[in-house]
């Protein structure tokens, strides 16, 4: 899909919601002309843009925008010797972004991902429902069979505990893709030609106790809450796997959520996802991880945070822990791993001295 929008949306507000209180973080090895699509939604907010690859590359961004850019040279510069917990030639390393942001909250999207339009044809402010997902509560703790039950023309049915309609406070909105399905590359070898048109006009909370993929490429998420937990792992140049940077953070911050009873969405917002990946190249990526998968999603139902851990840096660092004593044994790839997760949070707390000491995701 491709195209200009040159005249704004109707459903964009007249006062862009948290204009001042939300970045917007973009990973690209490209000319970011894809956001002439997303101008009407995306021009009033400020972007970080990691820049991946090489850095001398020259990257182009449309006119109008408010951007800072970072690339390798700048990540080395600002972190030292802790820039080895960036990722380098992968998307994961946006979530150099998330720390070098100074904002409530953040999201992310890849550098193909489009303006998707509802079934009645109308542009999709990915951005405004977002924000609405996170401003919003989630319901962790008992499913609601009408999904969210917060938004306009839901509730909570007959049933459901009037001591927990109050809902947790939500951390994370992760929303989906029409066309190009998030598959791994086994599934895009099988179905090469299969697009999603299916559009689910729902919201709902990822219960208390269960995993899900996260994918990265369409995110938000309350940096205040949870933002350190949002660390995309070690991938891609000199690592023996890719393409579960995304997977990596999820599991690790849906674990950490679960511990200090924090919501998790998913559902809308989608967006329109341009480019199918070459399934022989994310093969290489992926093969390590599809075998390893089988070990570290048990491995996450079963980790258990002291309960003394109570901000999210004391229990990513409880983690780690656990990652280097248990999934060590499987591969000296996850020591590197768990070294890495620290070097992060010590990175975090020192671009981040007022929330160091503060219990960030500790639920009131």
């Amino acid at each position: 899909m491709a195209g200009t929008v040159t005249v704004p949306s109707p459903s964009v507000p007249s006062t862009p919601l948290l204009k001042d209180e939300l970045d917007i973080v973009i990973p690209t090895i490209r000319n970011l002309d894809f956001l002439e699509m997303w101008r009407p939604f995306f021009q009033p907010y400020h972007l970080i843009i990691v820049q991946d690859g090489d850095p001398t590359k020259t990257i182009r961004v449309p006119e109008g925008f408010d951007y800072e850019l970072y690339n390798r040279n700048d990540i080395n510069r600002i972190l030292g010797p802790k820039a080895s917990c960036i990722s380098f030639k992968d998307s994961a390393c946006r979530c150099f972004g998330y720390m070098v942001s100074k904002k409530k909250y953040v999201f992310t999207i890849d550098d193909d991902c489009f303006v998707a339009k509802d079934p009645s044809g109308k542009d999709i402010n990915a951005l405004e429902q977002h924000i609405k997902n996170l401003l919003s509560p989630s319901t962790p703790f008992f499913f609601n069979t009408l999904y969210d039950p917060y938004r306009e023309g839901a509730d909570f049915v007959r049933g459901y505990p009037f001591s927990l309609r109050e809902g947790a406070k939500t951390a994370v909105s992760h929303g989906l893709w029409l066309n190009i399905p998030d598959y791994d590359a086994p599934t895009q070898m099988v179905k090469p030609r299969e697009r999603n048109s299916r559009y689910v006009d729902a919201v709902m909370t990822v219960p208390k106790g269960t995993l899900f993929p996260m994918c990265g490429m369409n995110l938000a998420f309350d940096r205040d809450l949870i933002g350190p937990a949002m660390y995309f792992g070690l991938m891609g140049d000199g690592q023996p796997i890719g393409r579960y940077d995304d997977m990596w953070a999820g599991w690790c911050m849906k674990v950490i959520c679960d511990h200090l009873s924090l919501g998790v969405k998913t559902g809308l917002p989608y967006i329109w996802h341009s480019k199918a990946s070459n399934p022989f190249v994310n093969l290489k990526k992926e093969y390590k991880g599809i075998f390893w998968q089988e070990d570290i999603i048990p491995f996450f139902q079963n980790a258990t945070i002291p309960k003394e851990c109570d901000t999210v840096q004391k229990c990513y660092l409880s983690l780690a822990e656990q990652v280097r004593e248990k999934l060590g044994k499987i591969d000296p790839y996850f020591v590197k791993l768990a070294d890495a997760m620290v070097t992060w949070i010590e990175a975090w707390d020192e671009l981040n001295p007022s929330t160091a000491a503060v219990e960030n995701g500790k639920a009131k």
